[in-house]
């Protein structure tokens, strides 16, 4: 379990996010635009801009490095590959442990050598994933990685990542307005609004009965026609 026991974000004398939380295996955080689950993303990144104030206080065998214990899937997955480079030159461990990441993620050897404008939106994330697993991280940070996607695609990349996280043992932080995708990924889920925790617990039991009236409106606009109970 990875634990952040204090997360606080602030931007002169404004308190923009405080909150904790602990990822057992895979925790989704949610909420709406402006909510403060981009900030929370972006200070684990440690990507927030140095006009911001951030403590972060988390568990310590655990350290937030990334590229060593985090990895990092992106939304679009254009923003973490050179579009000159090919896709074999862009990892940065040796041939033998990216052909081993291009079989878990259920890409082609062949693609190594094309440009990321060659392959379709689908293997440019499966690229991505691999790329974030190349040094085995302990905690996969995902930034809302099927939004471009198409639905089809999008379950495929979802069970591709549900798998790896059961069979290399990494944890999962999903960052998502998406709750579908997230019920799909996630055994927990966060629900941040206005920087704070309004609501937590198992995905079951918050999308069958979320407590909080701004939970309910959440999963009223991605389920307005789905029946969770089945």
């Amino acid at each position: 379990m990875i634990t952040i026991k204090k997360l606080q974000i602030s931007l002169g004398d404004t308190k923009l996010v405080d909150i904790a939380f602990a990822i057992e295996s895979s925790l989704a955080l949610i909420g709406q635009s402006g909510s403060g689950k981009s900030l929370t993303l972006k200070a684990l990144l440690d990507m927030l801009p140095k006009s911001m104030n951030c403590t972060l206080e988390y568990d310590s065998d655990f350290s937030f490095v990334a590229g060593e214990n985090i990895g990092f899937v992106p939304q679009n997955p254009f923003t973490a590959l050179s579009p000159l480079t090919k896709i074999k030159k862009q990892f940065f461990v040796d041939k033998k442990r990216v052909e081993e990441l291009f079989c878990k993620v259920g890409l082609s050897l062949q693609l190594l050598e094309r440009f990321p404008s060659e392959l379709s939106g689908g293997q440019l994330q499966r690229v991505v994933i691999a790329m974030a697993l190349e040094k085995r991280p302990r905690l996969l940070l995902l930034d809302e990685p099927t939004t471009a996607l198409d639905p089809e695609i999008k379950i495929k990349i979802l069970e591709l990542l549900r798998n790896l996280r059961q069979k290399e043992g990494f944890a999962i932080l999903f960052v998502t307005h998406d709750i579908f995708s997230a019920k799909e990924l996630c055994e927990e889920v966060c629900v941040i609004k206005d920087g704070l925790l309004v609501e937590r617990g198992s995905m079951q039991e918050v999308i069958i009965s979320p407590k909080e009236a701004y939970t309910k409106v959440l999963i009223e606009a991605n389920f307005a026609s789905r029946n969770f109970r089945e």
